[in-house]
This record gives structure tokens, C-alpha cells and sequence, in this order.
């Protein structure tokens, strides 16, 4: 080193010439680096947490599954392994998703949420072989939607007994003998089920103006009862009931579906939870799952959709995303190409991590389920047009405002008439609800976020640049 430097001393154009050529490649290389840096900033496939897009599979056919993989493994780097079918064989889980990771994809698998021994059996035979290409796992769907719409079912803690939401909004199984059961309908009846029997029951109807009238099913063949003697009065069975308050039932939403998540990935393990669903993503993330991914297709307002979703995600610091899925009820399901490559970019663009398109119907035969060639076009051009492109920024819609609702409210928020956890019809603060709700997607579009009203999850003035609340007038 002294030499070198003695050699360089005693020639000073030799010295200048060095310092001037050092120089020069070091401004190279800095701006190479800045350059390099910019093109990660800009390009979502150069991130350390990189964005998925890809496809589901819902047939029952590994080699099905194989040739889909082959079909998009260029433009996409997801597979969704989707089969019910197939989620009670691990042998063939663990073929689909080695031949998905040596294809140079991510995966992610399927399992109902009432099957959580099918997930133990597979997690048996899995040893994180797959790395960080396996992203977790997708347990049950729907859960919001199912409350609106749908069936089901909550263990009640009080009488260690399950009972059930229905599709029409009453409960029924609540017990309150060991034959007896009472079920709870919207407009006030309460039905006793009382089992004398096989075969034999006795139904008491409780009417909300104080009408008691019985009657006996026995074999098939019912009979009025005209002078039943009433055990109880309507007041001993109403007062009791469960889901009196929007503030109980989303305590047992959150409840029963966290119990269910530990009874699945979340027991004792590291695996990431997802979902997807069309409604009550807020509620979903409270449950515990770590990935929900917004319904698009559904004849949504889609900045709805992703100010919920994205809201959500952001104060709860979750992931989110997006499932393309029907438009129609039969064929062709899909929405067009067009359309999905729309959907899909402005998913992207508003931060979606996520974004999958479902290819499932019952009459569908082979490997692509709905899956049209212009909707595998759409895919393509996507890709190379939209995640592979520096010029387009990841996360560039950005949320300005934020529509705060009232806490607990599980309302669908589809129409003004929709129903609130599925249990109760809309009330006074809907119809305020729904035109504020216009007013702000109206002049903020896909900047706007909707949360809730929730201590657990402060709104801090500074993730926002206007906040509104549901009551408020603008």
C-alpha cells in the first residue's frame, strides 16, 4: 500500500488521471444502483414480498391439475389447489403442489372448514418441503356471506349445545331441556320442539300478541292439540334467547370462527389463513384469518368491495386480495376478458397482494373449469403488461378518506334494504348509511376506504386525509 501510494505522490497527472477515472465509476456505479433501486420500487415482481396472481383448481384429477399448471405456469406464479374432492387425499395434495413448486410456482390449498381432520391428516405428510412457496392455506369460504345469506352453525357456550343461523334469519336448536328445543324467528314466534318420541313431536307456537297453540306430528299424521297445558310463557322464552344485540352476535361471529381457525391452520402452527368472501370482510380479519380476497364478479360495486377489504387489511394490518369469480349463474360465468383484465389491474393498483381467478362450475368437465382462451389471454396480458411492467405502480391508488360505520354493524351494505348479520332487517341508520356511501364513492372512487367504529383498532388521523362518519352530513 505504501508503494502504491508512493508511485502515485511522485507523478501528479498520474495521481489526477486515477482520482479522475475513480470518480467517474463511482458515479457510475451509484447511479446504476439508483437505477436498480428505482426499478424494485416500480416493479412489484422484483419486492421482497412479491404479488401473487394466478389460478384455482376445484376438479378431482392430479393430472388435470398438472396440465392447468402447464397452461399458465408463463404468466402467472400462483396455483390454488381448490378441490373439495381432493382435500382428503394428502398423497395427491403433495403431487399437485411439488409439480406447481418445481414449475416455479407458489402454492396454496384448500380446505372446508369443517373438515379440519382432513388438514391434520395432510399435515402429517407435509415437512415445509415446499419452502416459501407454499403461502398457507385457504380454510372454509364465505363465512360474512354465510351469515347473510346462508347456514350457520355456533356452539353456545351457556347450554354447550350447537345451534344454527339460517338462510331466512332464524335460530333454531336453542335447548332448553333435553328434549326440548325452541327456535327464534325474525317477527317474534318462538316454536317449541318438544321429542316425546321416535317419530312423535309436539310443536307449541308462541305468537308475539300472546297466541299459544299446540299441535302432534306422530308418524307423518298431525294433530291440533286444543288443550295443551303451557309450561312456559312467551317472556321465559324470549328473554333468554341468543342474538338479542348486533354487539352479541359479532362476539359469537368472531368466536366461533376463531375456534374453528384453531381447530385448523392456527393450531399450534405458523400457516397463514385465508378466505375469500363478498361481505363482512372486517369481521372475517377479526376472526383471524390473515388473507381475505374480495368476490369480484358478483355484480358488485367494485370500489365497495376493495374500500371494505383495503380498509380492513390496513388497520388491522392484514393482507388482502382478490377472487375473480361468477358474473352469471350459468354459462359462461366469467365475465369477459376484458373485463377481468380491468378488474384485476385496478386490484393491483389499489394494493391488492393477491389475486386469483376461480374457475369452477358443476357442468364443467377438464382441466380449465371456466376458463375461456380470452380469459387466459387477459391472464397473459396482465402479466407482462401490468406486473411485469416498471411502468406501471403497484399500489398506486391510495386511499384519501375513510367512511367510519357505526361498531358491530354486520350490515351487507349491497342495497338499502339489505339485511344486518343476516338476523335483522335494515334500521334507521341504513338509509343514512347508504347515501353517505354514495356521496363519498361518488367523489372519491377507489380512494376511499370503509372501516368500523372499533376500539381495538384506532383510526389515526394520519392514515387518512378526511375522515367521515356514518352520522355525519357533508
Amino acid at each position: 500500500m505504501t508503494k502504491m501510494l508512493l508511485i502515485i505522490g511522485n507523478d501528479k497527472r498520474l495521481s489526477d488521471n486515477f482520482m479522475n477515472k475513480f470518480v467517474f465509476v463511482a458515479v457510475f456505479v451509484s447511479a446504476i444502483l439508483l437505477l436498480s433501486l428505482g426499478i424494485i420500487l416500480l416493479n412489484p415482481s422484483s419486492h421482497t414480498n412479491p404479488f401473487f396472481v394466478g389460478v384455482t383448481y376445484s376438479g378431482n384429477s392430479t393430472n388435470e391439475a398438472k396440465l392447468l399448471i402447464d397452461k399458465v405456469t408463463d404468466y402467472s406464479n400462483l396455483f390454488v389447489l381448490q378441490s373439495g374432492s381432493l382435500q382428503e387425499f394428502p398423497d395427491k395434495i403433495n403431487e399437485i403442489g411439488d409439480y406447481a413448486v418445481s414449475s416455479g410456482m407458489y402454492f396454496v390449498v384448500y380446505f372446508g372448514s369443517s373438515r379440519w381432520t382432513y388438514l391434520d391428516n395432510w399435515l402429517e405428510t407435509y415437512e415445509e418441503k415446499w419452502g416459501t412457496h407454499f403461502l398457507g392455506v385457504y380454510y372454509g369460504d364465505e363465512p360474512g356471506g354465510k351469515m347473510l345469506d346462508g347456514n350457520t352453525d355456533f356452539w353456545d357456550e351457556s347450554t354447550k349445545s350447537l345451534i344454527m343461523k339460517n338462510p331466512d334469519g332464524h335460530i333454531s336448536g336453542y335447548p332448553l331441556a333435553e328434549d326440548t328445543k325452541a327456535d327464534y324467528w325474525p317477527d317474534g314466534t318462538i316454536i317449541l320442539r318438544i321429542e316425546e318420541a321416535v317419530r312423535v313431536r309436539t310443536f307449541v307456537y308462541y305468537y308475539p300478541n300472546g297466541t299459544i297453540t299446540a299441535e302432534r306430528t306422530e308418524y307423518g299424521t298431525t294433530i291440533k292439540i286444543e288443550d295443551y297445558e303451557v309450561i312456559y310463557t312467551y317472556e321465559e322464552l324470549w328473554n333468554p334467547r341468543p342474538f338479542q344485540t348486533y354487539a352479541e352476535t359479532a362476539e359469537r361471529f368472531i368466536k366461533q370462527h376463531n375456534s374453528n381457525l384453531i381447530n385448523g391452520p392456527k393450531n399450534d402452527t405458523d400457516i397463514s389463513a385465508f378466505t375469500s368472501d363478498y361481505t363482512l370482510y372486517w369481521y372475517d380479519y377479526k376472526a383471524g384469518y390473515d388473507v381475505v380476497l374480495a368476490q369480484f364478479g358478483w355484480n358488485h360495486t367494485l370500489a365497495q368491495d376493495i374500500a371494505l377489504v383495503r380498509g380492513a387489511a390496513e388497520l388491522q394490518n392484514k393482507k388482502w386480495g382478490a377472487i375473480i369469480t361468477w358474473k352469471y349463474n350459468h354459462p359462461p360465468y366469467l365475465d369477459s376478458g376484458e373485463a377481468i383484465y380491468d378488474q384485476m389491474r385496478t386490484a393491483y393498483e389499489a394494493g391488492a397482494e393477491y389475486i386469483m381467478v376461480f374457475n369452477y362450475a358443476k357442468d364443467i368437465e377438464g382441466p380449465y373449469g371456466t376458463l375461456q382462451d380470452e380469459h387466459f389471454l387477459a391472464l397473459e396480458r396482465f402479466w407482462n403488461e401490468v406486473v411485469q411492467s416498471p411502468e406501471v405502480e403497484y399500489g398506486s391508488i391510495k386511499a384519501e378518506a375513510v367512511l367510519v360505520l357505526p361498531e358491530d354493524y354486520g350490515w351487507g351494505m349491497r342495497n338499502p334494504k339489505d339485511k344486518i348479520w343476516g338476523l335483522w332487517n335494515a334500521d334507521e341508520k341504513s338509509e343514512q348509511i347508504w347515501e353517505l356511501r354514495n356521496l363519498l364513492l361518488q367523489e372519491y372512487g377507489f380512494t376511499l376506504d370503509i372501516v368500523y367504529d372499533d376500539m381495538e383498532y384506532p383510526i389515526i388521523s394520519s392514515n387518512y386525509e378526511q375522515i367521515y362518519y356514518w352520522n355525519q352530513t357533508i
